[in-house]
């Protein structure tokens, strides 16, 4: 039995460790945090603070064509990851995604129409305001919609508890961090070692400087907003932001848009705030009664190129530089890293 010792135990750490525990592997996960439930201190994993929307189409407005397939890949992947989680399993849907303008954002938003029709597994689809209603009744019709279809959003704190409750046979070392992940060792930062198998380094930015990642930060605000009526992800084209909202269950509503250039971890700023809060109102009108349940900020691995790089070598498998696009390419990126190992096997 083959035994793999897994550096950091955010989306990819429980990924990896639920599929090799399926499979039959000796595994155990270290990570820096106190334990697996959710810390928002911006010192833990990044997937914590994501939003949840697998929106392959709407990231080519920024986005390589490479994250796009990846996005593609990875929704039918959730799909069976999900059905496969004991229940309750975590929320996960495939409505689509809607993009909203106002009419002074016209020409902004058929700027961004024309980069998406780059993208070829899929097509926005025009929405006048009696097919808007259709979809979405509680939303009052902007002047300017279009549906994304084949688009997907999952819970990412259900998810990532329940990938930890199901990985039958793990062992998770928790407030153990890693100074460094070798060939078949992990080093930790008390001066101890582990040695197995194979190694799997998924820390994100603990990974640096073995990478050369830098953090981007997001800010985000959580909303409590009883009977809000919204079912799909909501991104609104804005002159300064992308602002997108998305729906979550017990009339939850994800807010965000931010990404700055920096690796501050200090809280998220009165401007950001208010930026955020006032277009979502925009769009929204009955958030005026909301109640805002947290303001998080955290830090998105990215490397140069902002896309994401996997290396293997004997007793070693690297993933990292997942920037924003953690839950939209995170099953595709451990499935391909898992065929690696096992063309690594049979070599």
């Amino acid at each position: 039995m083959k035994r793999f010792g897994i550096a950091g135990a955010g989306l990819l750490g429980r990924l990896l460790a639920w599929r090799l525990a399926r499979a039959g592997a000796q595994v155990q996960v270290f990570d820096a945090a106190a334990g697996p439930a959710p810390a928002f201190d911006a010192q833990g994993p990044a997937a914590f603070s994501a939003a949840g929307m697998l929106c392959p189409l709407a990231e080519r407005d920024h986005a390589d064509a490479r994250v796009a397939a990846l996005g593609w890949r990875s929704i039918a992947l959730w799909r069976g990851i999900v059905a496969a989680l004991p229940a309750p399993r975590p929320f996960f849907a495939e409505r689509g995604s809607l993009l909203v303008a106002h009419r002074s954002d016209l020409a902004s938003a058929q700027r961004v129409l024309a980069r998406l029709a780059e993208e070829t597994h899929a097509a926005p689809e025009a929405l006048d305001a009696a097919a808007l209603v259709r979809l979405e009744p509680a939303l009052p019709p902007p002047a300017h919609a279009w549906l994304l279809p084949s688009e997907a959003q999952i819970d990412p704190l259900a998810t990532l508890a329940a990938l930890h409750a199901a990985a039958e046979g793990v062992v998770w070392h928790w407030q153990r961090p890693v100074a460094q992940a070798l060939p078949g060792r992990l080093q930790f930062a008390d001066g101890g070692h582990a040695d197995f198998d194979c190694v799997i380094d998924v820390r994100g930015l603990g990974a640096a400087p073995s990478l050369p990642l830098r953090g981007v930060r997001g800010e985000t605000v959580w909303l409590h907003a009883p009977g809000h009526g919204l079912t799909r992800p909501l991104r609104l084209v804005h002159p300064r932001h992308r602002v997108y909202l998305v729906p979550r269950p017990d009339d939850l509503l994800f807010l965000g848009a931010t990404e700055i250039e920096s690796e501050d971890r200090s809280p998220a700023s009165l401007k950001s705030a208010v930026e955020l809060m006032s277009a979502a109102h925009s769009v929204l009108p009955m958030l005026a009664e909301a109640r805002i349940l947290r303001l998080d900020r955290h830090l998105r691995p990215a490397l140069p190129d902002h896309l994401p790089r996997t290396e293997h070598e004997e007793g070693l498998l690297r993933i990292n530089g997942l920037f924003r696009h953690g839950w939209l390419m995170a099953p595709a990126l451990v499935d391909d890293a898992l065929a690696l190992l096992r063309q690594g096997a049979a070599g």
